[in-house]
């Protein structure tokens, strides 16, 4: 795993015109991770309710 002072470093040896860029990347991945998601919960919603939302499976669970 990447430690977060090993990234701070590789950043500082950059020439300063690259800093924009990186700060836009930070800014992708973070938005990419953000949007993905909740997307991927709402779509596998609609499945899982197929299978979970029965009588069968409100008994299994009704004791926990």
């Amino acid at each position: 795993m990447v430690a977060m002072n090993q990234v701070v470093r590789e950043i500082e040896t950059l020439p300063n015109e690259y800093f924009q860029e990186v700060l836009d990347f930070v800014g992708y991945l973070k938005q990419n991770r953000l949007k993905k998601i909740p997307d991927t919960m709402l779509l596998s919603e609609q499945a899982l309710a197929k299978e979970w939302d029965t009588p069968e499976e409100d008994t299994a669970w009704a004791s926990l």
